[in-house]
């Protein structure tokens, strides 16, 4: 489920800069229906919204069906910060997880961009090592690379997505291809990919995951996301926007 929302960017799904001017303000709010190997698998929810040259954005990825029966799965988390010249900028990022079989919470606050990890539990050990924040200027939080990834856009702006996230302890990186017409709207090629923090098993096992995108029109010059197919480390999954 984590590796889900990560492979979108999380993904994780689940994560933009972008060269266009956003619009003035926009809410948005999604919920879609998660499949693994097409069994039901969850739900991720996430909403946002931009007002004025601020955004703040929630996201919840839950378990459920007989996947809840074996392992309940629950990641909660908050976003907010500034968006200028189309660039999202975090201030604050929280977020609770809870895998079944562990517990963890993250509290990042930024400044100048630069993310100051104020609480990561469990703490990071010598052995798993990690990234140091004090490098990661410029990078995004999970969840507002997520939310900037799945918001309404007008058609200009689809696929344009380049972006590196880190999380408080692992850099990750998020890119969109160039836009191809699918039916009555469009599709863009992805990929996460795993970059620094992450242990050498981690890496061993996957460290690349593709994954397209689909946008549908909305009959005014935007576009909406309406489905994820993607690799995860439990085989092929599949996000559809209800």
């Amino acid at each position: 489920m984590t590796i889900a929302i990560r492979t979108l960017g999380a993904t994780a799904l689940i994560l933009a800069l972008t060269q266009a001017p956003l619009r003035a303000d926009q809410t948005d709010s999604a919920i879609f229906d998660l499949t693994l190997k097409g069994i039901y698998a969850g739900t991720l929810s996430v909403s946002g919204s931009i007002q004025g040259t601020s955004y703040a954005a929630s996201g919840v990825l839950k378990s459920g069906g007989l996947v809840a029966l074996v392992k309940k799965v629950r990641y909660d988390a908050r976003s907010a910060g500034r968006v200028s010249d189309g660039r999202f900028t975090p201030s604050r990022y929280e977020e609770d997880a809870d895998t079944g079989s562990r517990q963890s919470q993250s509290v990042m606050e930024y400044i100048a961009g630069v993310p100051q990890v104020k609480k990561y539990n469990p703490p990071r050990t010598e052995k798993e090592g990690g990234v140091d924040p004090a490098t990661q200027g410029g990078t995004l939080d999970p969840l507002t690379a997520l939310y900037a990834a799945l918001r309404d856009v007008p058609e200009g702006e689809a696929c344009k997505l380049a972006v590196f996230m880190f999380d408080g302890k692992r850099r990750s990186q998020v890119v969109l291809g160039d836009p191809k017409p699918d039916g009555s709207g469009v599709s863009c090629p992805g990929e996460y990919r795993r970059l620094e923090g992450f242990s050498a098993r981690e890496m061993a096992e996957k460290s690349r995951f593709p994954f397209m995108m689909h946008l549908e029109p909305l009959g005014n010059g935007m576009l909406r996301v309406t489905e994820i197919s993607m690799d995860t480390l439990y085989g092929k999954g599949r996000l559809k926007r209800r």
